[in-house]
């Protein structure tokens, strides 16, 4: 059984038993692009102890956000709750969650592309964020007011240059300038967080456009303030007629090819 195979038979589960249960997030996002997602998550009107009572060897750690790991045909699969985030005080999560319906649930996702949900039976997308305009279109853009999605996990700052790099979109201009204002919250996220991002970053094929824009957010200056220095740093002019160090490094970049180890 694959991964989409092992979602759509959790779903069914779900539904069967009166709930409503959808593909969510990135594994729709993927799938409407031609890419084959990852991995599948499923969004439900269940709660996570109506899941435990139906996939009773889940993991229920992240049952306070709603969240539930079941385990099935050799697969992991996240099943959330339907819900709407409280205040994130610390920066990455919400203080409580209320669990609400799917409009409400894709208000409080990243992206447009990212708040999107698939019947995994029927294949039909319902979309509450115009998320698919936005990918025919090409477009990154934040879901409702974006300074107030920066705020709540600055973290979204660089998932934000990933998906643009990773897909070859354009982020949208409110968003980008909420990116560029929000820069400096890129502090109270951990190394390990940002690490994971950047590794994300640099092995995808496009990683020179996302260095590009990392500086050009001020968001590299945050963490590795490093590459900031390479900007006017000039080189002998017969030996590197490209230009200074920093447009060096992207070309370096750009030559690595599609397929690199990090």
């Amino acid at each position: 059984m694959d991964a989409r195979g092992a979602a759509t038979d959790i779903a069914q589960v779900l539904t069967a038993a009166g709930h409503q249960a959808l593909l969510a997030g990135g594994c729709v996002r993927d799938t409407l692009l031609g890419r084959e997602p990852k991995d599948f998550d499923v969004a439900t009107s269940a709660t996570p102890q109506q899941v435990l009572r139906l996939f009773p060897k889940s993991n229920e750690v992240g049952a306070h956000f709603g969240v539930v790991i079941v385990k099935h045909g050799g697969h992991h699969v996240e099943v959330a709750t339907f819900r709407t985030d409280g205040s994130y005080s610390d920066g990455r999560r919400p203080d409580h969650v209320v669990f609400s319906t799917p409009q409400e649930d894709a208000q409080r996702r990243d992206f447009t592309i990212n708040g999107l949900f698939q019947d995994p039976v029927t294949g039909e997308v319902i979309d509450y964020v115009s998320g698919q305009v936005d990918l025919q279109a090409k477009v990154l853009r934040a879901i409702g007011d974006p300074q107030q999605r920066f705020t709540e996990d600055a973290l979204r700052l660089l998932r934000a240059i990933r998906f643009a790099a990773t897909l070859g979109f354009t982020i949208e201009p409110a968003t980008w300038q909420a990116m560029v204002a929000q820069a400096g919250a890129l502090a109270n996220i951990s190394p390990e967080r940002i690490r994971d991002e950047l590794a994300k970053m640099l092995v995808c094929p496009r990683r020179a456009d996302a260095f590009q824009m990392l500086a050009d957010a001020g968001l590299v200056a945050q963490f590795w303030p490093e590459v900031m220095a390479l900007i006017g740093c000039e080189q002998p002019p017969e030996w590197h007629p490209e230009g200074d160090v920093f447009v060096h490094t992207k070309i370096m970049l750009e030559m690595l090819g599609d397929e690199v180890s990090l």
